[in-house]
């Protein structure tokens, strides 16, 4: 028999008993479409979160406390005004370069609305170090962060909620029992499935927001190089001087390039567990097929007997069931691919959780559909193909 004709007599078994059919491949049909659902929402997330890192510019790098190694707790950080200080004095160049950052959450509220988000308390050119742009407004100025002026710039979601359609700049809003002034609103990014939305982020000057948050130390200070063959010799002088106060160990100093690997390869680790907890469901469903495989051998006895009186070889009976298991678990893969890949797109369309498929899930999803068939049908198969033709036409 050749092998057409064997996936023929295959495919007409399976046709032949619908439901049966349809209920073997539901199994398949559920882990492939979880595989492809939860790998395009882990690969979703890990084009969001690179892609926003990298938004910040490519010539960012920052200083975060602690030797560099994200597996353990996070770092206290021992950072201080001063050392800020001491790095914009060591970097001179043209406009702000170096930028501290402390954050807390806070209430803030208008006289129409209140919401609770993030504050952030930045040195002045905090805009401008990291590429995040003041639509509206201006941004900080020296002045204000020496006299720990209460003013604020908030994001647009922010100026939606607590304004409406007025105009904010100029008004006043109470950040943590405190009245600052709105002088300037930040340039709307977009919605974020992780975390706040920076859309809703409030800035106001370091010494402020240290006060604010009864604080001394700065949580992250972030360094502009000025260009991309700078870099090397900035971090060298960034490690130098702080070299002056603290141990190796007691800080690191990363580009943009290493902040993303660290995190697309965590973000892979995840993934890859997202689509392997997803496939135990394959292979839930590939056990459903072994098991409905070695009913139809029992029930198909006698047709295997007369089959094998007729000619037909061990290998060809061995075949044609072997197909029509990989068939089986085909089809489910086809059919749970589609499913997959359609709520993958309903759900970016509508929750803020990026979903993206991807061509190598996609084939993933299809070829792991088809080795279950192959693996969890060939017991059945070698079954089917090692049975005696005399004994087999006696079967009842």
């Amino acid at each position: 028999m050749s092998p057409r004709e064997a996936l023929r007599v295959a495919l007409q078994a399976i046709v032949a008993n619908r439901l049966r059919s349809f209920l073997t491949t539901l199994g398949v049909v559920i882990g492939v479409m979880s595989v492809v659902l939860l790998v395009s929402i882990g690969q979703g997330a890990r084009s969001e979160i690179t892609g926003a890192i990298e938004g910040l510019g490519s010539n960012l790098l920052f200083v975060l406390p602690g030797d560099g190694e994200f597996a353990g707790p996070p770092a206290r950080s021992e950072f201080t005004l001063d050392d800020v200080d001491a790095l914009e004095r060591a970097l001179p160049g043209v406009g702000p370069r170096v930028s501290g950052q402390v954050l807390g959450t806070e209430p803030v509220s208008s006289d129409l609305e209140r919401v609770v988000t993030t504050v952030y308390g930045v040195s002045a050119g905090h805009e401008i170090v990291v590429d995040r742009p003041i639509a509206r407004g201006q941004g900080f100025n020296g002045s204000d962060v020496v006299a720990a002026r209460r003013v604020a710039i908030i994001g647009a979601d922010v100026a939606e909620s607590l304004f409406d359609e007025l105009d904010p700049i100029g008004r006043s809003v109470t950040i943590g029992g405190s009245r600052y002034r709105v002088v300037g609103v930040l340039e709307r990014v977009g919605s974020s499935a992780f975390g706040q939305s920076p859309d809703r982020d409030v800035l106001v000057p370091i010494t402020a927001g240290l006060r604010l948050l009864s604080v001394d130390n700065v949580d992250t200070i972030y360094v502009r190089a000025d260009s991309a063959g700078s870099i090397p010799d900035d971090v060298a002088l960034i490690e130098r001087v702080l070299s002056q106060r603290f141990e190796p160990d007691d800080f690191s100093v990363f580009t943009q390039e290493e902040i993303v690997g660290v995190i697309d390869t965590i973000l892979t680790i995840l993934t890859f567990f997202l689509g392997a907890i997803a496939g135990i469901s394959l292979l839930v469903g590939g056990v459903g097929v072994s098991n409905i495989m070695l009913v139809s051998v029992s029930e198909r006895t006698r047709e295997i007997g007369l089959r094998k009186a007729l000619g037909a070889r061990t290998r060809d009976v061995t075949t044609q069931f072997l197909l029509e298991a990989v068939a089986l678990t085909g089809l489910g893969g086809v059919i749970g691919l589609g499913l997959g890949v359609g709520l993958a797109r309903v759900v970016a369309a509508t929750s803020p959780v990026p979903a993206e498929v991807t061509t190598w899930s996609v084939a993933l999803a299809l070829g792991v559909s088809t080795l279950v068939g192959l693996v969890f049908g060939v017991l059945p198969a070698r079954r089917a193909g090692r049975l005696d033709p005399v004994e087999a036409l006696r079967h009842d």
